[in-house]
């Protein structure tokens, strides 16, 4: 668990629950998204925020670090109640809700509009922090889930796969020739292999996301597209991070982001 401080809370700062909930709604563009899970806040818990840590999953670990940090709210990219989970509280899902409403803590979740967001997330938050230029989405939406662009000057694939290690910590699945140059990339953070024919449509050199599956291999060595595996969980730690941050930086409140280590 690493846990980065990334603001001081000013005297007083503090907002009203619904009031933040309404800032990130209209921030997020949340009525623009039909997703799997609702977002927002999921978890009803104190009034008064003044401290919130941010994260990647609402895991119990994050909400146990949540209550040593002191924490009035929680903010994550994956929170709770996705489409086709089990309705039933118990086991994992008890002791996690349990936790929170016993300690009062308020659970903040969004999935779709913080994969979207053109500055604050996960996907243009990963191509600031790896140098690639966005020039479009991968699909025509006003807030695309994905987007193309290009590296600065062309590198070699191996080359890449290490800029892409340096920045995120994590050795990326490469599928192609490591010699080859490459200059424009697709990318969509998490679990997102699936978009790899989008991105193919889109005439780029290589695509990037977080998961791989069996299919994706073939199909990037079919069409001769370059894929890069780089981590569910690496690709989309900044998300959450930049949204808490942007938070702290327009109204005050105290900013944790903890990162629950991940290997997926």
């Amino acid at each position: 668990m690493t846990i980065f401080i990334l603001s001081d809370l000013p005297v007083g700062a503090m907002l009203k629950r619904d009031y933040m909930l309404s800032l990130l709604d209209q921030e997020l563009a949340v009525d623009c998204f039909q997703d799997y899970c609702p977002n927002g806040l999921q978890v009803e818990g104190r009034e008064q925020i003044h401290r919130v840590v941010s994260g990647v999953t609402a895991c119990q670990a994050l909400i146990d670090a949540a209550i040593v940090e002191e924490a009035d709210a929680i903010l994550v990219h994956h929170g709770y109640f996705w489409k086709g989970e089990s309705q039933q509280i118990r086991g994992m899902k008890k002791q996690r809700l349990q936790t929170l409403l016993r300690h009062d803590i308020n659970v903040f979740a969004y999935h779709l509009p913080l994969d979207a967001h053109p500055t604050l997330g996960n996907n243009a938050q990963l191509a600031r922090r790896l140098g690639l230029t966005t020039e479009g989405g991968l699909d025509d939406s006003p807030r695309p889930i994905g987007n193309v662009g290009r590296l600065d000057s062309p590198m070699s694939a191996s080359e890449f796969a290490a800029h892409v290690e340096a920045v995120l910590g994590r050795t990326p699945l490469h599928i192609g020739d490591p010699g080859d140059e490459i200059e424009t990339i697709g990318w969509c953070t998490g679990g997102a292999q699936g978009f790899i024919e989008k991105a193919q449509s889109k005439g780029v050199d290589a695509y990037l996301s977080g998961e791989i599956s069996e299919p994706t291999t073939h199909f990037a060595r079919e069409t001769g597209m370059h894929y890069f595996a780089c981590g569910h969980h690496a690709t989309e730690r900044y998300g959450a991070m930049a949204l808490g941050q942007w938070l702290s930086d327009h109204y005050g409140i105290e900013h944790t982001f903890i990162d629950i280590d991940n290997p997926a």
